[in-house]
This record gives C-alpha cells, structure tokens and sequence, in this order.
C-alpha cells in the first residue's frame, strides 16, 4: 500500500464515513492522494474525522434518509471536492432482531428507510454528476445477509438484497458511460453496528463463518478502493463476498 497513488485528483463522498467501514475507506482514500466528504449523522464526529484525516477531508451531517437533504449535500460535496468520482455508500443499521411473525412494523420500516431508501437517493442524486463527467466509481455496502438471510434479521437481510438488486440494475443502466456500480456482501465485520445486535444473533453468526473470525474495516476497505478505483474499469453490477469462507458461489 506504501507509495499507492490510487485517487490522486479524485473525489470521493462516503457515507457513514464517520466510523467503521466508511472510516477506514475515507482515510484509505485519503491516503493514497484523494479528497474525501465525508456525510453522517453525527455531526461531532464528522469534525473529529476531519481533524484527524487533514484538509483534503470535508463533511456533511445528512440524514440520508430524506432525499432533499441528500440531493443538496450532493451539490455541496460537488462544490467542495471540485467532482465527485467515487461513491462508496456504507451507512445502514442492523435492525431489531426479531422473528418475521414478531417483527415491529415500524422497525421494519426504519431499516429500509435507511438501508434501502437512503442508499438509492444517494446513487440516485450522485450517478447523474459522474455520468456528466464521464467518469465514476459506485461501491454500495451490502452484506452476505442479503443473499443468505439470517434468522431474526429479516429486515436487515431483505434490506441488503435489495442493495444487490438496485447495484446490478444501475451498473447495468451506467455500463457505457464510464461509471461503474458494484456491491460488496461482507460477512460480519467488527464495527459499531455489532451494538445493534443480541449476543446470541453474533454468536450465531460467528458460527457461520469458516475462518472462524470476523472482518476488519481494513480489509473491507481494501477491496472497496479497488472497485473504487481506475484499476476496476471492466467490472460493473458485480457482487465481491467478503466473508470469509461463508459464501462459496
């Protein structure tokens, strides 16, 4: 990774960039020469991002969630990175853990507000900027849930489908304008969002998986920097498992 100059004069907006995954890809980004905005919920601690990756790292605090507010951070990240070149779109959340037949509507609901709904105004509002361009890398975070489905995580499982679903429609509708949209589907990687979740719904998930560990943000943002790359010019609509030995097809 030493002397890696993937992003040098690129823009990148990562969402949920102010912790876990997001994180790690910003300052990957920022590491190899691009400029990043990043947009959360959190306001505080967007600023602390900021202060800790240096100038070439701005930030919005966007519910992503509502797409007026997603559509306008959209012109403000354009106008702070000069171009936008690189989507990663990582925010999303858990989810209750209940059975299908128990489920909250309302909690239900929530999940693919944020998971699906908040995802698609993103890519919605930022893929015609890089179709303008000619140029752009779309990475959307799914998870290896959407293509398993975990039991008591109906919610978030249906939610990460439709993230597959969406990635290869758009890679399909951008595959000649020189923007590419693909999708990773990690299995579970030790970030924040385990808060969300029982112990018994880690554990079950920890079982699942082959190398007997979970993921780290680094080696999530190590594939994810190269989708969002140039390197990655003949892949689009594709699906990268990261899930250590969980998913073989």
């Amino acid at each position: 990774m030493d002397g890696m100059r993937r992003f040098e004069g690129r823009g990148a907006v990562v969402t949920g960039g102010a912790s876990g995954i997001g994180l790690t890809t910003a300052a990957r980004i920022v590491a190899e020469g691009g400029s990043v905005c990043i947009w959360d919920v959190d306001a505080g601690r967007i600023e602390a991002v900021k202060a800790e990756l240096g100038e070439r790292a701005h930030g919005i605090a966007v519910n992503v969630t509502d797409p007026a507010a997603v559509e306008a951070a959209a012109a403000t990240a354009e106008g702070h990175l000069g171009k936008i070149d690189v989507l990663v779109c990582s925010a999303g959340v858990a989810g209750q853990n209940a059975l299908v037949v128990d489920y909250p509507v309302e909690e239900w609901k929530r999940v693919f507000d944020i998971n699906v709904n908040g995802l698609f105004y993103c890519n919605r509002y930022i893929a015609p900027l890089m179709k303008k361009n000619g140029y752009g890398r779309i990475v959307n975070v799914a998870s290896i849930a959407g293509k398993e489905g975990n039991p008591t995580a109906s919610a978030y499982s249906a939610s990460k489908a439709a993230v597959i679903g969406l990635t290869k429609s758009l890679g399909k509708e951008l595959a000649r304008d020189g923007v590419t949209v693909n999708a990773i589907t990690p299995a579970t990687v030790d970030t924040p969002i385990l808060q969300q979740v029982s112990q018994a719904h880690i554990d079950y998930m920890l079982s699942k998986i082959p190398m007997g560990r979970f993921g780290t943000t680094t080696e999530m943002a190590s594939i994810i920097t190269w989708l969002a790359s140039e390197e990655c010019s003949f892949t689009t609509g594709a699906v990268f498992d990261v899930s250590g030995g969980r998913a073989t097809y």
